[in-house]
């Protein structure tokens, strides 16, 4: 009974969204600084941007994106993994264009879950997040991934609430735009999911407080 409830809810907001696509009314969009202009030195991480693939960009579709990756200290610290931060924005998704799911690409490059919750992150400036986390294992290889979807103003770690926002803001505000912000780090052999847990929590924690400049709230 709870799936049949669950596939309605579903085939709602997929009927519902597709209306505002066929409407192509035009969004409402604040300005917003490019994503490529996120502060590279983040408290005693240094970041450097990784291109993103052609096939890959084509996926993803029309939108502006980040892709870097953060080491610690100077010259980077061995002896603390890196830390790697994705972020999709896009103006609209009237036209086609969607955020993707940060799960939909990793079962078919290899990797299994092996946990997953919701929580919430306290960034250092008040604010509190809601997002998701889980643990993916390649063979002997473990990364902890923290995500969440991000539009006006809300932070959402469940795909199908953050389209069902979507949705109502596109009728209220006549506004689509949203983000995804994905961080990950490897598992190192010799520590403990708790240790990454904390490490990506104290990074996203810094680097949050700076999203509105580039994700309208």
């Amino acid at each position: 009974m709870i799936g049949a409830r669950y596939l309605v809810v579903l085939l709602l907001l997929l009927g519902s969204t597709g209306v505002l696509l066929s409407r192509g009314d035009t969004d409402r969009v604040p300005m917003s600084a490019p994503l490529a202009e996120m502060p590279e030195d983040i408290g005693q991480w240094h970041g450097h941007d990784i291109a993103i693939a052609d096939d890959v960009l084509a996926i993803l579709g029309k939108g502006d994106f980040l892709n870097r990756v953060y080491t610690y200290g100077p010259g980077g610290n061995a002896g603390v993994m890196p830390i790697s931060l994705f972020i999709g924005y896009f103006a609209t998704q009237r036209t086609g264009q969607a955020i993707h799911s940060p799960q939909n690409c990793l079962p078919g490059a290899g990797w299994t879950f092996q946990s997953s919750k919701y929580a919430t992150l306290t960034a250092a400036n008040g604010k509190n997040f809601n997002v998701g986390e889980y643990t993916i294992a390649n063979g002997d290889a473990r990364q902890f991934v923290l995500y969440w979807y991000q539009a006006h103003g809300r932070s959402i770690p469940n795909e199908y609430v953050s389209k069902a926002y979507m949705v109502a803001d596109a009728m209220r505000l006549r506004r689509t735009d949203g983000a995804i912000v994905r961080v990950i780090t490897t598992i190192a052999p010799n520590e403990t999911q708790d240790e990454a847990r904390k490490r990506v929590f104290a990074f996203t924690a810094q680097m949050a407080p700076s999203l509105p400049r580039f994700i309208p709230n």
